[in-house]
């Protein structure tokens, strides 16, 4: 059997030494508001994501629908909040609205369509206004506009700046989601510092049309600090907390 005390502690020194980063990182560009740590368990196990909960971890990540949707089962911790980061097909939306509080990935107008077609249903099954959080999911889906900073690169999926305001609004519009800001992963082999920049600057047309989509969900293991000087809200950190992956499924 696994040596859980070991894993423990182990997660717990991994997450002081982020928090240290993201210290230093905000006093370097002198601010004061902490971003939001989202932990990405990807092909951990929900013992991990336990654990995370009782080292004080809000927030979990994942990229894949069929992963995450049963470690949420799975752990069933009210105090947790899951994000999808990954790619989603519209044909996962029904499930994604389940377990997730949030996707930062939205980045076309017809998986904003499916995802409020399917928290419409989840509404109509729930019963009585207020419901559907206990349930399983939440009574309103935080939403992202995932942009694709780097336009060579069809497979890392994001709107095109130029298309950021449609998707937006297309989110804004919709009953059952909320609108809370803009997401991006920097390029590889490109500056993060002058990609987040780009976000940020997007980012401020964005709240400029719609003023409470201040979120900016950037900056991962690598480039948290680039990401913090940019003003990122919410960082997206894996490796750094849980360790090398090791792909399985």
């Amino acid at each position: 059997m696994p040596d859980t005390g070991a894993r423990r502690a182990e997660l717990e020194d991994n997450l002081r030494r982020v928090n240290s980063r993201i210290d230093e990182a905000l006093a370097a560009c002198g601010r004061s508001e902490r971003p939001t740590l989202i932990v990405v368990t990807k092909f951990f196990p929900p013992s991990d994501v336990a654990l995370l909960s009782g080292l004080g971890v809000r927030d979990v990540g994942e990229n894949r629908d069929q992963e995450a949707a049963a470690k949420a089962e799975a752990v069933a911790d009210p105090q947790l909040r899951w994000h999808f980061v990954g790619q989603l097909q519209t044909n996962k939306a029904k499930s994604v609205v389940n377990y997730a509080h949030a996707v930062h990935s939205v980045d076309r107008i017809p998986l904003v369509n499916a995802l409020e077609k399917a928290m419409a249903r989840r509404h109509e099954q729930s019963g009585p206004a207020g419901e559907s959080e206990a349930a399983g999911g939440p009574a309103v889906l935080d939403c992202y506009v995932q942009l694709n900073l780097a336009p060579e690169d069809n497979g890392r999926g994001g709107v095109s700046p130029a298309d950021v305001l449609e998707v937006a609004a297309a989110v804004h519009d919709a009953e059952h989601l909320q609108l809370k800001g803009v997401m991006a992963v920097a390029p590889l082999g490109g500056d993060p510092q002058e990609a987040f920049g780009k976000l940020a600057g997007i980012s401020a047309d964005v709240v400029h049309r719609y003023p409470g989509a201040t979120g900016i969900s950037a900056g991962m293991s690598g480039d948290l600090e680039q990401a913090i000087a940019a003003g990122a809200t919410h960082l997206r950190v894996g490796s750094d907390v849980l360790g090398a992956r090791t792909p399985v499924g």
